[in-house]
């Protein structure tokens, strides 16, 4: 028998039995709609993840220095020079100093305005642009100048976007705004990216009244060198401390791998537990062709008297199984992906997460791979079973 012919028969006698085959198929439906949901799941959190860790910058190294168990410290000008002598793994640098305070404009006050103290070239490392004005200048952080850039939220809602030119207060110092940054988040909210006040890290030095600044941002040449790098601060910080006690270097891109790496652990559990339900699935469709071999016994008695090899036999019933469980794939599939982009609403409603569960091509290959495996080892037992029975005893059957 061609299989083209086999693969009719077993349409035609799943569709007499409409109600028993998808009863049959609803352990596979449910495990790979389980699987390419969590899948997607993980997905989205890897590229939020990603995201997220990407405003952070990526391409920078983050160096603490709290001084701990050593007397020694680290100058500006010192950090500037390890950043010279490594030019083939670092590129710019920029102390940073966070500034507490309140922030007043006028007779408002910003609560949750964030302001850091950076060199000129932070703007360039961070990614980050000006949409009006200037950014910071060498001679503001040489002349300590009491000048700022400030975000677009702080510019749209106290300012009506005139900010350049007007003055903004935090604490009691008075800044001079020389420019505002275009706006980085899809939507401007107090606390978010857009706002915020950078001014020189010398002017929030003073300021503050900061010693020692213990506070750096490095950007590296080669983000795939990033291990490489931070092997090569370390070991520069270590020749003037003699302490690793004394510093702390930190990558955000090792933090990423990191978070995606347990991230990828958790949903391959997730998923290993959801395709229980794939086993299952296939033991119901092992015990409904046994059922079936049982039903059609006198149809296989007919079928070997007249001339039918056990081996097409054998290939009918494993067609069979299989087009049950390849079928109940393809419905997995549908209700994964429908099921994920319900998922998406909810958590962009519930959470308000910019988080979308995005089910990849392979592991729809693989739910269709893993059906159709299911279908054919499952089925195996009950054709092995059909393709055995003796002819006569089978026409005999009632």
């Amino acid at each position: 028998m061609k299989l083209s012919e086999s693969f009719r028969l077993a349409l035609k006698n799943i569709v007499a039995s409409k109600v028993r085959t998808l009863l049959t198929m609803l352990g596979i439906i449910i495990g790979v709609t389980a699987v390419i949901v969590i899948v997607g799941l993980g997905n989205g959190m890897e590229k939020y993840m990603t995201d997220s860790f990407s405003d952070m910058g990526t391409n920078l190294l983050t160096v603490m220095i709290p001084g701990r168990g050593s007397s020694r410290s680290v100058s500006v000008d010192q950090m500037y020079t390890i950043v010279a002598e490594n030019p083939e793994y670092f590129d710019q640098l920029s102390p940073t100093v966070s500034m507490s305070g309140t922030v007043k404009i006028g007779t408002e006050t910003a609560d949750s305005t964030s302001v850091t103290g950076v060199s000129e070239d932070y703007f360039n490392m961070a990614g980050y642009a000006v949409a009006s004005g200037r950014g910071l200048e060498y001679v503001d952080v040489a002349g300590r100048k009491n000048v700022c850039v400030i975000g677009s939220y702080l510019a749209q809602t106290y300012y009506s976007g005139s900010a350049v030119g007007q003055t903004i207060k935090v604490g009691a110092n008075k800044l001079t705004i020389v420019g505002v940054m275009a706006q980085e988040a899809d939507e401007m909210e107090s606390g978010g990216t857009d706002d915020c006040i950078y001014l020189p890290y010398s002017t929030a030095a003073r300021l503050s009244g900061t010693g020692t600044i213990s506070s750096y941002s490095i950007s590296v040449i080669n983000e795939d060198a990033i291990s490489e790098s931070k092997a090569a601060l370390e070991s520069a910080l270590y020749q003037i401390f003699e302490d690793d006690d004394a510093y702390m270097v930190t990558s955000m891109a090792e933090l990423l791998d990191t978070m995606t790496s347990m991230i990828n652990v958790l949903i391959i559990v997730l998923a290993l537990i959801a395709a229980i339900s794939l086993v299952v699935g296939g033991i119901g469709i092992m015990n409904i062709m046994l059922v079936s071999v049982t039903e059609r016994t006198k149809e296989i008695g007919i079928r070997k008297a007249l001339g039918a090899k056990e081996r097409s036999i054998m290939q009918q019933f494993v067609i069979e199984a299989a087009t049950t469980s390849t079928l109940g794939g393809l419905l997995g599939i549908a209700f994964g992906y429908l099921l994920s982009g319900i998922a998406t609403l909810v958590i962009a409603s519930l959470l308000e997460v910019d988080m979308a569960v995005t089910p990849t091509f392979g592991s729809i290959l693989l739910a269709v791979g893993v059906s159709v495996a299911i279908g054919v080892v499952f089925g195996y037992l009950p054709a092995k079973k059909a393709a055995r029975l003796n002819p006569i005893d089978a026409l005999r059957y009632d």
